[in-house]
């Protein structure tokens, strides 16, 4: 393994600090599980379509038109002034 040398401020370490003794692991430990899952959420963000990002929200709105999305009678000047 690489030793990696780094200044955090020291709010920081006192919830590295806390964060450790609660999980009875090394600050080491935790730092580098946190540094992964940092880098491997990042690299999944830029593969996640706009369809992921809205499906929690897909059919959250009431009494709004079933058909609004093929009902092209919605569309009807829309982008003119």
């Amino acid at each position: 393994m690489t030793t990696l040398t780094l200044k955090i401020p020291e709010s920081l370490a006192a919830e590295l600090n806390a964060e450790a003794r609660q999980e009875h692991r090394s600050k080491s430990a935790v730092a580098r599980d946190a540094l992964c899952s940092y880098l491997h959420q990042k690299g999944r963000a830029s593969k996640t379509s706009c369809y992921d990002l809205v499906k929690p929200f897909i059919g959250c709105v009431k009494d709004g038109p079933p058909d609004l999305a093929s009902n092209k009678e919605y569309l009807k000047g829309f982008g003119r002034d």
